[in-house]
């Protein structure tokens, strides 16, 4: 009580305080007030002064401090004289940007010449960019919906459906790439329009030259269908596939266009487009999920405070923004509550939970194992079965055609069920169960496409009696292999449509049925579904990674991809709105946008694999394709390097060697180590400028105290 009778009595016993006796400007003559000694800012600098270092940082914090509590007049007069940037933007009283508004009018009015051209460019600049970002924004493809789902079941299923929509502009786009590049020039050439040339087989043997498909004579109106589902018969030779481009040049006026060179540079091309276009998303939610990660009290308060849209009129959208915001507090809760729930664990409970851990990860191991060696048998028993010498024609022969799909699905479908049941056991944190448990159905669904790969690589690559060593693969059961393959990522990404279609006409809705018009107790405790986002986006990024396998045997796959999930955006928006009830564990939008992207990423650079290895390693094809005269599909760029002038060959030669990448490489890891480390300094700035702030609160607080105080004595 002494204390604070001898820290107030500056406040009681003199005069009234005036401004100026607490707000000390820089550079003032005048010694600081005894009271400013007393502010929480000041006494947390007096505390952390043990080096003359700390001294310095501390008068500095100390002046930031003083120039914080007032508000200084060069500000106000850089503003301004500051066009650049919109009132609206800066940090001001809606009284002060009226009246800088006025100077500025008057200025601006009594300029001439240069700078009032200057001044109105820069605004007609403004005004085209602003009108043309809400033009884009309004096209934007499905905008409507997906801002209705969120309203109704929250951003992290809106997320999920924005994700829908990347996929289909990124198919979009690869398509656009394939089709200009490959089919569009080949179906000019095959017209008649520009001249062309065949490509004319040189040094090959006869026998590794002979590809016709199966004719099967008369057929029926099934068969059609047969060879619809699984890619061959009047399919085989078409654009759809590898096989088909035969045409080696087509010369438009003076120009030669390449096809084969073209075929594999748009290969590396939309190779290289997705991971752009991906990191390029993954960044921006990984900043958003950073940036709440990092302090949870700050991001409640900008929901509360912060999260309204004052520009929303139309009383649909106020509710939807509601609705949203409330179950995003609802996620904040429940991960806060969790959160708690750890750190009340004792050593015991943590040892005994993770020897369940270590023993559940046995039975997911044990589980994979069979899963992948199921898909290898059937792979094996469907390539004998089928082969062109067998010559098996009907409905068997599409069933086991189709038998890999068949199992990869059967798997797909089991393992989620066994997985989701396994993660209940672990007790890990809402967030992380969705994570976890999408990561270990990722890592089914690829590595099943992986394992039937490798199981077809071996057919093709393998033969009995060194018979096929004069082309170097299985010519006799695979004349043209990469069609081979481009029908198997076919006949994965029909059947994985028709799953997903069968799958809510014949189960969603008859259970919406059940649990709607049945009372009986099975049904009810059944109960209706959640819209379960680990399992569609593994749909997605299973199918997508078909596709960017499948793109190189099959240039019009990305077309199908792009219906497909054209199709499948609206069937999941009818069974989300007719079918489902809100998740009981709603979770956050840019935690889940960041986690789809690095999924995608990781299923973007397992396909990578496959088709590096195709081109690289495996010898093309000699009966089929644009490479029939090279040994390997990346033949064809050394063979045009060489075709160049000296002085860039050599140049090309130099940048591709051991004496140039490894400095680069060292290069690079400076120019990294050095980010870092911005990275670092940038963090211990923002986190400085974050207690900061908190002291400033700190310094109102105390104020409000005293300045209460000071009135409840007076009276």
């Amino acid at each position: 009580m002494r204390d604070q009778r001898r820290g107030g009595s500056g406040l009681l016993r003199a005069k009234p305080l005036h401004r100026a006796d607490v707000f000390v400007l820089e550079g003032d003559v005048v010694a600081p007030n005894q009271f400013l000694h007393e502010l929480p800012s000041y006494q947390s600098l007096v505390r952390r002064r043990p080096s003359n270092y700390g001294t310095m940082d501390s008068h500095r914090s100390s002046r930031n401090m003083k120039r914080s509590l007032s508000r200084e007049p060069s500000r106000l007069e850089s503003i301004e004289n500051d066009f650049s940037i919109p009132l609206r933007e800066h940090p001001i009283s809606i009284e002060e940007k009226k009246k800088l508004r006025q100077i500025q009018t008057t200025r601006f009015q009594n300029t001439t010449g240069w700078s009032q051209l200057k001044g109105n460019s820069r605004s007609v600049y403004r005004k085209f960019r602003d009108d043309t970002t809400a033009l884009v924004s309004n096209l934007q493809l499905w905008r409507s919906n997906i801002h209705s789902i969120e309203g109704k079941f929250g951003t992290g299923i809106g997320s999920y459906f924005s994700f829908l929509r990347f996929l289909v502009l990124l198919n979009f786009v690869i398509f656009l790439l394939m089709f200009c590049f490959t089919t569009l020039p080949v179906a000019i050439s095959v017209q008649g329009i520009f001249n062309s040339s065949q490509i004319i087989a040189s040094g090959i043997a006869p026998e590794c030259a002979e590809y016709s498909p199966v004719s099967k004579g008369l057929l029926y109106f099934y068969n059609n269908i047969i060879d619809f589902l699984s890619g061959t018969g009047f399919l085989e030779l078409t654009y759809l596939f590898y096989g088909y481009y035969t045409i080696d040049t087509v010369t438009v006026y003076i120009i030669q266009y390449s096809l084969p060179l073209a075929y594999i540079m748009v290969t590396f091309a939309y190779l290289l487009l997705s991971i752009v276009w991906i990191v390029k998303r993954a960044v921006k939610g990984f900043k958003q999920s950073l940036v709440l990660d990092k302090d949870r009290f700050q991001s409640y308060c900008n929901k509360i405070f912060a999260g309204w849209d004052f520009c929303i009129t139309d009383q649909d959208y106020a509710d939807l923004k509601h609705s949203s915001l409330s179950l995003e507090l609802k996620t904040d809760l429940a991960e806060e509550t969790e959160r708690q729930r750890k750190e009340k664990r004792t050593r015991r409970e943590t040892l005994r939970i993770y020897a369940l851990r270590l023993f559940l990860n046995i039975i997911v191991i044990s589980v994979l194992a069979g899963c992948f060696y199921a898909v290898y048998l059937a792979t094996s028993y469907s390539q004998e079965y089928n082969s062109p010498v067998s010559q098996k024609t009907g409905q068997l022969s599409l069933l086991i055609e189709y038998l890999p799909s068949i199992v990869i699905t059967i798997a797909n479908f089991i393992t989620p069920i066994i997985f989701e049941n396994i993660v209940r056991y672990e007790d890990y944190a809402p967030a992380f169960v969705i994570r976890f448990t999408l990561i270990r159905c990722v890592f089914v669904r690829l590595a099943s496409i992986a394992v039937l790969l490798i199981s077809l690589w071996t057919k093709i690559t393998s033969c009995s009696n060194q018979s096929c060593k004069s082309c170097g693969y299985n010519y006799k059961d695979y004349p043209c292999w990469e069609s081979r393959v481009g029908q198997e990522m076919y006949k994965l990404m029909i059947f994985d449509f028709l799953i997903i279609v069968a799958v809510t006409i014949f189960v969603e809705f008859p259970r919406k049925l059940l649990v709607t018009y049945c009372s009986c107790k099975p049904v009810k405790w059944w109960g209706q579904q959640e819209f379960e986002i680990p399992a569609n986006v593994l749909e997605i990024v299973y199918g997508q990674t078909i596709c960017w396998i499948g793109t190189f045997y099959s240039p019009l796959l990305p077309a199908i991809a792009t219906l497909k999930y054209f199709v499948i955006f609206y069937i999941k928006k009818i069974t989300l709105m007719e079918n489902c009830r809100p998740a009981t564990r709603p979770f956050r939008a840019s935690r889940s946008t960041f986690f789809f992207q690095v999924i995608l990423l990781i299923g973007l650079v397992l396909a990578c694999i496959p088709v590096g290895v195709g081109i690289a390693s495996i010898p093309a094809s000699k009966a089929c394709g644009p490479f029939i005269n090279y040994t390997t599909s990346w033949q064809i760029i050394p063979a045009t390097v060489d075709s160049f002038p000296d002085g860039l060959r050599k140049l090309i030669y130099v940048l591709s060697s051991e004496s140039f990448a490894v400095p680069f490489f060292l290069l690079l890891c400076l120019v990294m180590f050095y980010f870092i480390a911005l990275a670092g300094a940038h963090k211990k700035v923002v986190e400085q400028l974050q207690e900061q702030l908190v002291m400033e609160s700190r310094d109102k607080m105390f104020l409000i105290r005293r300045l209460t105080e000071a009135h409840s004595i007076s009276i």
